[in-house]
C-alpha cells in the first residue's frame, strides 16, 4: 500500500480537526430510537431561512417570525427553519429526503397559545409575557395570504385549533389550510425554479432601465446660470438658480467648502477640465433635493474619513444606526441625502474617503463614474455606498480603495456593468434582500461579490471575477448565482446559504474550484462547468452534500469514468472532493483505485446507509461534456493566453 505524500497528509488531518470541531458544536441532537422527539430551544438548532433584518428586527421589536423545527432520520442535528413556508417547501422536495433521511418529526410555532394582534406594518405581536408555543406540523392550520408579514415578505401562520385560524383569517385576510396543501402550494421543479429566476432578472433589469431613463431626463435641464458670468461661486450659482434648471462650470477649477444643493437643480461641468475642489476637510457636494443631479465633472478636495468611527460597543445605539453611521455618513466627494430620483454621471473622483453616499435616496442613478481611492484598503473607504433605498450603478470604474459598492439595506438596488480593480471587495452587500448585481468584472480582490447577513431573494448574474482570492461568496437564502465566470481565482464559487440555486457557472483554473461551505445542505448546483482547477472541490463542515437536482448535476471535466449507454451522463457517481474521485484524470492510481470492486461497494452502501455518508460532495448526474461549450472555451482561452505572456487579461 503507498504511503500518503506530505500533502495528502495534511489534506487528511485536516479532514479529520474538522470532523473533531463539527462534533464538538453545541447544536442539538435527534434523539436516539425509543427517545421522545420533542421541540428544542431554537438557537440550538441548525437554522436556515429568514434574514439578517427580520432576526435584528424582530428582537427589537417584539414582533414574532414563525418558525418549524424537524427531526430527520439521517441528519443528527435538529433542523430549525426561520419561516413556515420555508419548511414546507423543503420538504415537499424530494431531494431533501435524500440529503436529510425522512422527517421523523415536524413542529410549527402555535399561535393558538397567544392572541396574536398585528403592527401597522403587519407584524405579529403575541400577547405581552406569553410566548409563542409548539405543534405538530402535519396536524396544524396555517393561514396563508392574510396582511401578516415579517421585514423580508408575507408570512404563513400556523395554528393549532381550526376556530383560531379561522378567526385570524377573518379579522386580517387570507385563507385557512391544511399541511398537504400548503406543501402543495410551495412545492417547486428546476425548471420553474430557473423561470422564477430569469423573470426576476429581467423585471429587475426593466426597472433600472426605466429608472435611469427618467433620471436622465429630469437632469437634462436648460442652463440658467453660469459660475464666473452669473455667479462669482459655485455656492452662489446654486443659491441663484430657479428651481429644474443647470447650473454650468465652464472648464477650470473651483474651490469650495462643503457645497448644498437644496433644490432640483442640476450642477453639470464640461467634463474632467471642469474641477470641483473641496478643502480636504468634509464632503464636498451634498444633495438634499429631490431630482438634483451632478454631471460632467472632475470632483477632489474630499476630507480624509470614510467612516466617522462609530463605536460599535455602544449599547444605546441599535443595530441599523451602527451601520448607518459607520458607513453613510463619513466624508464623500458626492452625497445624496434624501434625494428621490437624484442622479450622480459622467463624474470622476479622487478620494481617500468614499465617493458617492446615497442616503434614503430611492430610484437615483450613478452612472458612467470613476472613483479613485486609496492605493490600499485600509487607507481608503467605499466607491459608493447605498443605504435605506434602492438605486441603479451602473457603467462605472471602481479603482483602490476598500469596497467598490457597498450595500446595507437597499432592497431592490441593481449593480451591473461595473469594474473593480484593485481593493478589498468588489460589490459587498449587506442586509439587502431583492437586488440584481450583474455583467460586472472584478480584478485583483480579496472577494469578487460577497453577500453576507441573509438575505434573500438576490440575482448574481454574469459576474467575472479573476484572479482574487474569493470569487463569489454567497449567504442567505431563495437567490440565484448563475452564469458567472471564476478565473485564476484562489476559490472560485462558495457555495453557502440555504436554497440557493448555483447554476451555469463556468470555474476554470483556480485553486480551488469550489468550496463547499454549508453546514446544511439544501442548495441546488447545477449545469456548472468546472474545468481545469488545481482541486475540484473544497468541503467544510457538514454532511454529504448532492450537488444534482432533478436529475441534472455538473461537468468536472473529462474523467476517466464509463458512460456505456452514450448519454453524455457517467454511469456512476463522482464524488469531486473525495480522496479518490477528486484526483480522477491527474494521477494515475487514483483511476484504478476508483475502478476498483472493493470502493464501488463502498460508493453503494454509502448512497443508503446514512452514518456511513463521508463529508463532501457527490455528483449522482455528473455530465460527461460542458453544458456551455463556448463560455468555457472563452475562460481557458483566456487564461492560458495572458498565463503564456504574463500580461492580464481584460476584466
Amino acid at each position: 500500500m503507498a504511503l500518503l505524500t506530505p500533502s495528502e497528509t495534511k489534506w487528511v488531518v485536516a479532514a479529520v480537526a474538522a470532523v473533531l470541531v463539527l462534533a464538538s458544536l453545541s447544536f442539538a441532537l435527534t434523539p436516539v430510537s425509543g427517545e421522545q422527539l420533542r421541540p428544542v430551544a431554537f438557537s440550538d438548532t441548525v437554522s436556515m431561512g429568514g434574514t439578517g433584518v427580520d432576526a435584528r428586527r424582530a428582537d427589537a421589536e417584539g414582533f414574532a417570525i414563525p418558525r418549524a423545527e424537524v427531526f430527520f432520520s439521517g441528519y443528527r442535528y435538529v433542523v430549525g427553519y426561520v419561516g413556515v413556508d420555508t419548511a414546507a417547501s423543503e420538504l415537499a422536495d424530494p431531494g431533501t429526503q435524500r440529503q436529510f433521511g425522512r422527517p421523523l418529526a415536524v413542529y410549527v410555532s402555535d399561535f393558538s397559545t397567544v392572541t396574536p394582534t398585528l403592527t401597522d406594518e403587519g407584524f405579529v405581536v403575541p400577547e405581552r409575557g406569553r410566548a409563542v408555543g409548539w405543534t405538530a406540523g402535519p396536524s396544524a392550520h396555517f393561514v396563508v395570504g392574510s396582511d401578516a408579514r415579517v421585514p423580508s415578505g408575507p408570512t404563513v401562520l400556523p395554528f393549532s385549533e381550526a376556530a383560531d385560524a379561522r378567526r385570524f383569517a377573518a379579522a386580517h385576510g387570507g385563507s385557512v389550510v391544511d399541511w398537504e396543501t400548503l406543501q402543495s402550494r410551495l412545492g417547486d421543479r428546476l425548471q420553474d425554479r430557473l423561470a422564477r429566476f430569469e423573470r426576476a432578472e429581467a423585471t429587475r433589469h426593466a426597472w433600472a432601465n426605466d429608472t435611469v431613463a427618467a433620471a436622465e431626463a429630469r437632469a437634462d435641464r436648460p442652463r440658467s446660470v453660469v459660475v464666473g458670468r452669473d455667479a462669482p461661486t459655485v455656492a452662489a450659482a446654486v443659491a441663484a438658480a430657479p428651481p429644474n434648471t443647470t447650473v454650468y462650470l465652464p472648464p477650470g477649477t473651483y474651490d469650495v467648502d462643503a457645497v448644498e444643493v437644496n433644490d432640483s437643480v442640476t450642477l453639470a461641468g464640461a467634463g474632467p477640465d471642469t474641477v470641483v475642489r473641496g478643502d480636504g476637510e468634509g464632503s464636498v457636494l451634498v444633495l438634499r433635493a429631490d431630482g438634483a443631479a451632478v454631471r460632467n465633472l472632475r470632483v477632489e478636495g474630499v476630507g480624509p474619513v470614510g467612516s466617522r468611527g462609530v463605536d460599535s460597543r455602544n449599547e444605546s445605539m441599535d443595530w441599523d444606526t451602527t451601520v448607518q453611521l459607520a458607513y453613510g455618513y463619513g466624508d464623500a466627494a458626492v452625497v445624496l441625502d434624501g434625494v428621490d430620483g437624484g442622479v450622480v454621471a459622467d463624474v470622476t473622483i479622487d478620494t481617500p474617503a468614499s465617493g458617492v453616499v446615497v442616503r434614503d435616496s430611492d430610484d437615483s442613478v450613478l452612472r458612467n463614474l470613476t472613483v479613485r481611492g486609496a492605493d490600499t484598503a485600509s487607507e481608503g473607504f467605499m466607491g459608493a455606498v447605498l443605504i435605506g433605498g434602492r438605486s441603479v450603478v451602473e457603467e462605472s470604474t471602481f479603482v483602490g480603495g476598500r469596497d467598490g459598492v457597498y450595500t446595507h439595506r437597499a432592497d431592490g438596488s441593481v449593480v451591473r456593468d461595473n469594474r473593480f480593480s484593485p481593493g478589498r471587495y468588489g460589490v459587498h452587500e449587506m442586509y439587502t434582500s431583492g437586488t440584481l448585481v450583474a455583467e460586472n468584472a472584478v480584478r485583483d480582490a480579496q472577494m469578487g461579490v460577497v453577500v453576507m447577513t441573509r438575505p434573500t431573494d438576490n440575482l448574481v448574474v454574469g459576474n467575472v471575477v479573476r484572479d482574487s482570492t474569493y470569487g463569489v461568496v454567497p449567504a442567505g437564502g431563495d437567490s440565484y448565482y448563475g452564469e458567472n465566470v471564476l478565473v485564476g481565482n484562489v476559490y472560485g464559487l462558495t457555495v453557502a446559504g440555504d436554497r440557493n440555486t448555483f447554476d451555469s457557472n463556468v470555474v476554470v483554473d483556480n485553486e480551488v474550484g469550489m468550496r463547499a461551505a454549508e453546514i446544511l445542505p439544501s442548495n441546488w448546483v447545477v449545469r456548472n462547468d468546472v474545468v481545469d482547477n488545481e482541486r475540484r472541490v473544497s468541503s467544510n463542515l457538514g454532511p454529504l452534500r448532492t450537488w444534482t437536482t432533478h436529475g441534472v448535476g455538473n461537468h468536472w471535466g473529462a474523467l476517466p469514468i464509463p458512460d456505456a449507454n452514450g448519454d453524455g451522463v457517467y454511469d456512476r457517481a463522482y464524488y469531486p472532493s473525495g480522496t479518490v474521485d477528486g484526483r480522477l484524470g491527474e494521477t494515475p492510481g487514483a483511476t484504478t483505485l476508483a475502478q476498483s470492486p472493493a470502493a464501488a461497494t463502498l460508493r453503494r452502501v454509502r448512497d443508503v446507509v446514512s452514518g456511513l455518508r463521508q463529508t463532501g460532495v457527490v455528483d449522482t448526474a455528473a455530465r460527461t461534456r460542458p453544458f456551455d461549450p463556448a463560455a468555457v472555451a472563452a475562460a481557458t482561452g483566456e487564461w492560458n493566453e495572458t498565463a503564456s505572456t504574463g500580461g492580464g487579461a481584460s476584466a
